[in-house]
């Protein structure tokens, strides 16, 4: 699925249009969070990493990102290619530690 298909796929989903960008910045920092809770419980608490439940909330975090950038009408697309762009440029070769 190209990014742009996926934001306009998501965008069918968004429910509102008052305060559309605070609710999907919120909505981005809570799912966040959530994929931190899952990967500090496995490296401190011991517990299997949940594959499934991983995949879950990194979807939603997608999806709050895929709404805020349709309210700010900026195509996924641009975001992904720009953010390559960026790190090929600071690490023309890869990065080498």
């Amino acid at each position: 699925m190209e990014f742009n298909d996926y934001q306009k796929a998501a965008n069918r989903t968004l429910y509102g249009n008052e305060q559309v960008l605070t609710n999907c910045a919120l909505g981005l920092a809570g799912e966040t969070g959530q994929v931190v809770d899952l990967v500090k419980n496995y490296t401190f608490r011991g517990q299997k990493l949940d594959r499934d439940e991983l995949v879950h909330e990194m979807g939603d975090v997608l999806w709050y990102l895929s709404q805020v950038a349709q309210w700010a009408n900026i195509p996924f697309d641009e975001i992904a290619k720009t953010n390559i762009d960026i790190l090929n440029d600071r690490y023309p070769d890869g990065y080498q530690n």
